[in-house]
């Protein structure tokens, strides 16, 4: 639904904001005053939009969805709720009457610092979606003052800086005192025997108050209004007056600072006993104050939790939020006196659970001892979760003490948070077919065989009106042109553009759009002192740096090109640039050793004036979503080729191809339903499948048989030996054909090397027919149709949360 003010009004608006905050007129103002002069201006015609929604909703008694997450990649607001606003075209025009340039303004916003990766970009298209669809929703996380981290390369090595985002970003968020709750930590927990019952005593703890920032986000041409909450720490009241007296002022801040340091990182690293304390601390906090707020908000609505099920459906994305299902147990038990029974199956009836990882070492686990620690009570909760489940898995599986033990929230002093999630939810999805089949039927088979009515699948999906309708102006013309406006509600409508599969004009414009953007990417870069040649093929990986993702095969091909060319430089291939996108966690030394060989591959290239026509090597420096809102419409080839198996879904795929990228990957995660969206003619398909991958290992996978074995393989690992620009990579050299324990080549690039530069030699090939490839490359666009994030919305509604929208 377009907002009803004029362009005359929304002038006054702006105007009086100028006048209110800073004293000037627009004649006046500077661009970062004007930047947030409109963002104020926006968020108060949200904060009016927000009301007549809310009101609606709260009328209707709707049941309402509670997102939780630590993290929601929300990226620049400005031109997100404009857009979804339909008032674009009035502020462009209106600063332009007063000689500002919108799209300058949008440069002024910072991305908000609250995500990280996928997880956190799902998360923030879901809030789109839910608010698009005008379903009753809020989601929950923390207000970071600073984010992951910015990126910094120095001579190759990844250095991590400040991510300060709030002086910017702070104009989108509505602070709420009104709303702050208490978060408890550590104590002493006594359990007391009544004539009324066994009551809780917790005594001693230490106390924060967990105060609420909220982020609006419009639905697109709708009524709805979604909500962020986002939580902020401060101590509460505890000023240590006497110390500060006597000038001891350390001691007399320790509490406010103690309680700033929940909230002052996304992802403390973890490495240590510190990190590990804080970042569990971020997670109760997270969830301690989220629940006591749905809890207060549902009293405060109905008077009763006794329907509290059936008008609260409560998610969690990932493991991060799990602490929730003992939070809730601990509210309806020590607060609201619920007998065991009846508060573990209303959580159970309330809590739903996203898996978003197959891989062992990534399914989050605590030291029991730490949590003991921290929150005693909620310790003593999941205990007894623990010990009922066991003793319900011993009843139907008497005498398998090795499947007790595999299923167990508690074991070997560590406490299981999938478990936890598993055993409190009523719904467990993962987020692709393949995910969730392995799920299924390895990761935990134990759990399906026991309870298969709990699980399910919702593929992953994309805000299609930012990442095509933002995101490729240009493409959404056409788009508009071709088959009307209603694909921008109904991602579904993409597929009739199909139809225009044999119109050699539409084709010729494709390929005239891509070669636009790419203009725009380089003429982008350019501005950072990178040069980028935009008649190259851009060959595109753009994700988080991660031994499974297999940047390092990526990188092995570009090294196979490499000495082709050096033996030979009149080889017949057309140029490419090879783009790399990914951030290393802090402490993960080897996908840090593979960005250093990404980038001094890079410069030894660089060096050769008649291999670098030929051949280019980038990386992205400090990837965020405003980055990718410029690559994803630029990329021409779609690096998807984690070990099959390994990804749980991707959603970079499906921007790239939404945006006319052809794929070149393994059937992995939602490659596999891309490959069924598209067709196998146009996707480009290697390597092994995940059968083969768990086949392979059971036969005793070496690596060094290839290196041995396999010409093309040899040549190009001994070169790591050598190095580029002068740097050795003898480490890499080593994890491939040795590795940990012996066990070299864990993600198997080499077994997967040669098919992957065969099926590159093919696409080449293709490549070099301009009709054959826009034609593959409308098909894509066409076949994202079934990859927008409101048809995921629209499964989770339906089939986990049982929620309506407002109409």
């Amino acid at each position: 639904m377009q907002s009803t003010l004029t362009k005359k009004q929304l002038g006054v608006l702006i105007k009086n904001r100028l006048s209110r905050h800073y004293g000037i007129s627009a004649e006046e103002a500077d661009r970062k005053q004007m930047y947030k002069t409109c963002a104020r201006t926006v968020v108060e015609i949200l904060s009016d939009k927000r009301t007549r929604y809310y009101q609606k909703l709260k009328d209707q008694e709707k049941k309402k969805v509670y997102y939780l997450c630590m993290e929601f990649l929300v990226g620049r607001s400005l031109k997100n709720n404009l857009y979804n606003l339909g008032l674009e075209k009035e502020f462009r025009d209106i600063l332009k009457e007063w000689n500002f340039d919108l799209e300058e303004l949008y440069e002024e916003e910072p991305d908000a610092g609250l995500g990280n990766g996928g997880l956190g970009r799902l998360a923030s298209c879901f809030m789109d979606s839910l608010a698009t669809m005008e379903y009753p929703a809020m989601g929950y996380s923390i207000c970071y003052e600073y984010g992951l981290f910015k990126q910094k390369i120095v001579d190759g090595w990844q250095m991590e800086l400040p991510d300060i985002w709030l002086p910017g970003g702070d104009v989108w968020l509505n602070q709420r005192n009104d709303l702050s709750f208490r978060v408890k930590f550590n104590g002493h927990v006594e359990e007391i025997w009544t004539k009324d019952g066994l009551t809780t005593n917790y005594s001693d703890y230490d106390e924060v108050e967990a105060v609420p920032y909220d982020m609006m986000i419009s639905g697109a041409d709708s009524e709805g209004v979604a909500i962020l909450r986002l939580w902020r720490a401060r101590d509460v009241d505890k000023f240590d007056m006497k110390s500060f007296a006597k000038g001891d002022y350390n001691r007399a801040m320790n509490e406010k600072m103690n309680a700033e340091l929940i909230c002052k990182v996304l992802y403390p690293s973890d490495n240590h006993f510190e990190g590990k304390t804080l970042r569990l601390r971020q997670q109760y906090f997270l969830v301690s104050a989220s629940i006591q707020n749905i809890v207060s908000d549902h009293l405060q609505q109905f008077g009763t939790l006794d329907n509290f099920s059936e008008k609260v459906a409560i998610h969690i994305n990932d493991t991060h939020p799990a602490l929730c299902i003992p939070e809730l147990m601990r509210i309806l038990l020590d607060d609201h006196q619920f007998s065991w029974d009846d508060a573990y199956n209303m959580v159970m009836n309330t809590v739903s659970y996203t898996n978003h990882t197959v891989l062992s070492e990534a399914l989050e686990t605590w030291p029991e001892e730490l949590l003991k620690q921290q929150f005693p009570r909620i310790y003593g909760i999941i205990q007894g979760l623990n010990e009922a489940y066991c003793q319900e898995m011993w009843n139907r599986y008497p005498g398998e003490w090795g499947k007790i033990e595999r299923m167990a929230i508690m074991s070997h002093g560590q406490i299981r948070m999938a478990h936890l999630c598993i055993i409190g939810s009523s719904s467990v999805n993962g987020v692709s077919k393949l995910h969730s089949d392995i799920l299924k039927s390895q990761v935990f088979s134990d759990f399906y065989q026991a309870s298969s009515e709990k699980f399910t699948n919702v593929t992953n999906g994309i805000a299609h009106r930012r990442w095509i309708c933002q995101a490729n102006p240009r493409l959404t013309r056409l788009l508009d042109d071709c088959i009307g406006q209603e694909y921008k509600k109904d991602g579904r409508k993409l597929a009739d553009f199909r139809r225009y599969s044999e119109n050699r004009s539409i084709l010729r414009q494709l390929r005239d759009i891509k070669l636009a953007n790419k203009i725009d990417f380089s003429n982008l870069m350019d501005k950072k002192g990178i040069s980028i040649d935009p008649h190259s093929i851009f060959d595109v990986q753009a994700k988080r740096l991660h031994e499974y993702k297999r940047q390092l095969l990526n990188v092995l091909k570009i090294i196979s090109l490499y000495l082709d060319l050096k033996d030979d430089s009149n080889l017949d291939i057309p140029p490419q640039t090879f783009l790399f996108a990914a951030k290393a966690a802090p402490g993960y030394y080897m996908a840090k050793e593979v960005i250093r060989l990404i980038w001094h591959l890079s410069a030894e290239i660089e060096k050769d004036p008649v291999l670098r026509e030929k051949i280019r090597v980038v990386f992205l420096e400090n990837y965020c979503v405003t980055m990718a809102e410029a690559l994803m419409p630029a990329a021409e080839i779609s690096e998807q080729i984690s070990l099959a198996g390994k990804e749980a879904s991707g959603t970079g795929n499906m921007k790239m191809m939404a945006n006319g990228a052809l794929t070149i990957g393994t059937m992995d995660g939602a490659n596999v339903e891309i490959f069924e969206a598209v067709g196998k003619d146009n996707i480009f398909i290697f390597g092994m499948s995940a059968e083969d991958v768990e086949r392979k290992w059971a036969e005793g996978y070496a690596a060094s048989s290839y290196y041995h074995n396999k010409e093309k393989v040899h040549r190009v690992v001994d070169s790591l030996r050598r190095g580029f620009n002068g740097e050795s990579f003898d480490t890499i050299y080593r994890y491939l054909l040795v590795g940990d324990y012996g066990v070299g080549d864990p993600y198997m690039c080499l077994a997967d090397f040669e098919d992957y530069l065969k099926v590159h030699q093919q696409l080449l090939g293709v490549y070099q027919d301009q009709h054959q490839w826009n034609r593959m490359s409308l098909f894509n666009i066409a076949g994202a149709e079934r990859f927008a994030a409101d048809r995921s919305i629209m499964e989770y509604a339906n089939n986990i949360w049982n929620i309506t929208p407002l109409h």
